[in-house]
This record gives C-alpha cells, structure tokens and sequence, in this order.
C-alpha cells in the first residue's frame, strides 16, 4: 500500500522514524522525524495523521490510552500440512484459550496460540517450548500435531502481546489519530485492517469536499464528526472481537461453559445463525444493535438447551447465570465503546457540522 500510494503524483514518500510532533500555541504544525542515517529533520503540514501503530509513543497527547493487554499470541508457521478444511480459517476452543490455524500460502499454516496474561513463558529458555509441546500439542487436532511439533523444534517462535484500547480521542487542532494508534481490539477476529480501511474511507469522504485544511480550530471543529461517523463499523467489531474472546476462553464456571458451547453450537445451525455473525465480524453488516440481538439470540439459544425438555432448578439457576455472564460481557464493552454513538449516532451534534468555509 505504501509503494502504491507513492506512485500518486500527489504523493511524498520520505522514510524516517518520526520522534516527537511539532506543536505551537496548542496546535500541532507537524513532526520532528530522523532518517535512518540518523539526521534530525522537520516537516511541516496544516493536518497531521498519526498512525505510528499499537506501540505507539505519540498518542498521548491526543488520546486518553487506556491500553489493556488480556493476553499474548505464540505465533508458529506449520510446513507441509492439510488443514481439516482446506482455504478455511480455523479457531480451536482450547483451554485456556483459544488457538487460530490459517493458510497463508499453498504449503504454509500459520497459528496463534493465545496465552491469557501479560507474561508468557521464556522463548529463550525452552519453557515455551516445552508448554506449546505438553499443553497445547495435545489440543491441536490431529492431522496438525506432527506439523505443530516439528515447527515448535525448528525454533522459529514469535510472541506478540494483544492489546485492547478503546477509542478516547482528544481532538487536537492539526492532528489526528489512526488506526492502532488510536483504537484496539482483541485480534482473534482480525478486525484491525478492516476497522482502520473503514475510518480511511470516513475521513477521506470528510476531507473531500475541502480546498484548504489551514484553519485548524475550524477544521477540529469539523473532523469531531469522524469519532462518530466511524462508529457503526469499529464499534460493531471491537465489541464482537472483546466479546468472542472472553465466550471462547475456557472458565470453570458452569455458565460460561454452557455459554462457549451455545454459541459454537448456535454457528453450527447454518443460515441466517452463521452469516449474521460473519456479516459482523467483516464488517459487511456494521450494525451494533444487530450484534446485541445475535449475542444475546445465543444466550437465550443457551438456556433453551439446558430448560428443555424437562427444567430443573439446577439448570434453569445455571440458565439465569448464562444471561447474567453474557450481560456482563458485552455490557462493560458497549459502555467502553459509547452508547449514545454506537446505537443514537443521530443524537450527536457533530455529525451535522458544515465543511469550514475558508477564504
């Protein structure tokens, strides 16, 4: 994408690791950057993008980071192997987590072994070899084991933390943030790319209609708009991508057992119960009030299965838990996330601001 959008005439391309943003009478004029042979040089511009990715160490004074990190993927790449489906991603129920096989090329596999926490066992050492070998070898179906075993030997073990930020933004005049800079979600549903393409499209349609981007106040005043408008599509998939991970990861508890099984068995039944979902997790159907109807359809699909045919209290007590456990979930994300942007976007002011008019 960066060799594509150099090749626009309109385009510059300069490589450099930038180092600190530019800011005089609180408005940021552009950023301070080194080049690879280590020159300190300045550029200068009416509206800055940040999009400096989820380690980022500009955002601070454009956002309030409430970075969470529930926990880290193992990254391996399986050779030579045949996954049960083939040209299909795969997310295997593990405990304590779940566990993603998908093809990345005609002979490679990759997977990501999620470990819940901060903290993983060493690489370095060999405890991560010996855990993905003892723990999560025997979880892995059997056509991948060989394969997983003989990619754990050759040693070519990557870590990443999973980190999850909702979008808290300071507007700023002259800057702006994007992508994983400014929003983050759990990775098992891979909403990353497509949360940061859709907010490209907003603000591109935000910015078309303007010929001069100088009058800074004018302009945040306008952009405040972008925080809402993006809504539909980021907030649908951060909530979904939070509230997957916490029904996939394996609990002690009954209800949530029965909840991580409802909601596997709810895909299974086909139709409208699997495109729905799948429509959200792309981003195809950005509707947040779709999502809550689907999520809580699984619950009550849940609860179903336990009172029928013949309740006891037993189980119509672990079916009450199964609702209070899926409220709880996906609550706390919504209430992260903004009810009134995510589900009455029309209440808010900004959406309704004219492009500044500038002479």
């Amino acid at each position: 994408m960066r060799e594509k959008a150099a090749t626009l005439p309109n385009a510059k391309l300069e490589q450099g690791t930038v180092t600190s943003l530019l800011e005089e009478k609180g408005t940021i004029i552009g950023v301070q950057y080194k080049t690879k042979d280590g020159e300190e040089l300045r550029a200068y511009a009416p509206l800055t993008i940040v999009c400096d990715g989820c380690f980022s160490n500009l955002r601070r004074s454009l956002c309030n980071p409430k970075v969470d990190v529930p926990s880290c993927f193992v990254g391996l790449v399986l050779e030579n192997c045949e996954l049960p489906f083939s040209n299909h991603g795969h997310v295997i129920l593990a405990d304590p987590s779940p566990i993603l096989f998908y093809p990345i090329s005609s002979t490679e596999v990759r997977c990501l072994v999620d470990v819940p926490g901060k903290k993983v066992p060493s690489v370095a050492n060999g405890e991560m070899a010996n855990h993905l070998k003892t723990v999560v070898a025997q979880q892995v179906p059997p056509e991948l084991r060989d394969a997983f075993i003989a990619a754990v030997d050759k040693g070519n073990i990557r870590t990443m933390p999973n980190r999850s930020m909702p979008a808290d933004p300071h507007p700023t005049p002259g800057a702006l943030l994007m992508g994983d800079a400014f929003n983050m979600r759990h990775p098992l549903t891979g909403g990353g790319m497509t949360v940061a393409l859709s907010d490209i499209v907003v603000l591109r349609d935000l910015l078309r209609p303007l010929h001069n981007l100088h009058d800074a106040a004018s302009l945040t005043s306008y952009l405040e708009s972008f925080y809402t408008l993006r809504k539909p599509v980021a907030s649908t998939i951060n909530t979904l991508a939070g509230a997957l991970y916490k029904v996939f990861s394996a609990s002690p508890d009954e209800a949530r057992k029965e909840m991580r099984q409802a909601c596997f068995d709810y895909l299974s039944l086909g139709g409208v119960f699997s495109t729905g979902p799948v429509a959200l997790l792309s981003g195809l159907n950005p509707q947040p009030l779709s999502l809550v109807l689907h999520f809580f359809a699984v619950a009550i699909y849940g609860v179903g299965r336990l009172i029928l045919p013949f309740p006891s209290f037993q189980r119509m007590w672990i079916g009450a838990r199964l609702i209070w456990s899926a409220s709880g979930i996906i609550f706390p994300i919504i209430k992260a996330e903004g009810v009134r942007q995510m589900f009455f976007p029309a209440t808010v002011p900004a959406v309704y601001r004219a492009p500044p008019v500038v002479n």
